[in-house]
């Protein structure tokens, strides 16, 4: 892990990890100590303060397992507080993510805006391995007057070295319960398209410039790092 100053006040965090766990606990880690305190301004929990990241890049490099379970934090029972995500949310999260179905009362989901990209895409890697316009576009110019715009806005992708890499991209992104929620889903996406173009699954890097967690996980995060005043 790494942490630069780039500029008077404003850093750049690296972080390479093993899998999705490892780079979870390695974030908060480092956000308690080089996160910035944003107000926000608009969007959910407005007016509240979150402690965030300038920008981060994660490199996972062994992002999906099996059972889909393993893919998730587990905290050490003696800490007494719960894991960040439910055993079985990633089966359940799926749909949204790799199916098209959207509710009337959604303006999108994630698999709504990607799942109809998926298909064409595989073919496009098959026929051209080497391209370097393989996209999963996730955001439109019209989301800007959506009050909950998407976190997620794209998924890049290439084939380096035989193997499919992931390159997504958040806006926002709650790390507590959102970072390994979505990165386990996202691998499973990953395999999938992998083993549809018949290739291996490489690492997942991941960025965003606004990785936080909100005032309510500041507690649980300082005692899963045993931080703070416990």
């Amino acid at each position: 892990m790494s942490h630069t100053l780039i500029s008077e006040g404003i850093g750049l965090t690296q972080i390479k990890a093993r899998d999705i766990p490892d780079a979870w606990f390695q974030c908060l880690f480092e956000l308690q100590d080089h996160g910035f305190n944003y107000k926000v301004q608009k969007g959910s929990f407005e007016q509240d303060t979150r402690l965030e990241f300038d920008w981060i890049t994660v490199a996972i490099i062994h992002p999906y397992s099996e059972p889909y379970d393993t893919m998730l934090p587990k905290i050490p029972a003696d800490l007494g507080i719960p894991d960040p995500v439910a055993p079985g949310y990633v089966e359940s999260y799926l749909p949204y993510l790799m199916t098209e179905g959207k509710e009337p009362d959604e303006d999108y989901t994630y698999g709504s805006r990607l799942w109809f990209q998926v298909d064409p895409l595989i073919k496009t890697l098959k026929k051209t391995p080497g391209t370097n316009q393989a996209v999963l576009q996730v955001a439109r110019p019209s989301d800007i007057v959506l009050g909950d715009p998407p976190c997620l806005r794209h998924i890049d992708m290439r084939v380096r070295s035989g193997v499919l890499v992931f390159y997504p991209y958040f806006r926002s992104w709650d790390l507590w319960a959102g970072f390994p929620a979505n990165l386990a889903a996202i691998a499973v996406l990953q395999k999938y398209m992998a083993d549809e173009i018949g290739i291996g699954m490489g690492p997942m890097i991941a960025s965003s410039k606004g990785l936080h967690i909100y005032g309510y996980a500041d507690k649980l995060a300082q005692l899963r790092c045993h931080k703070g005043n416990s």
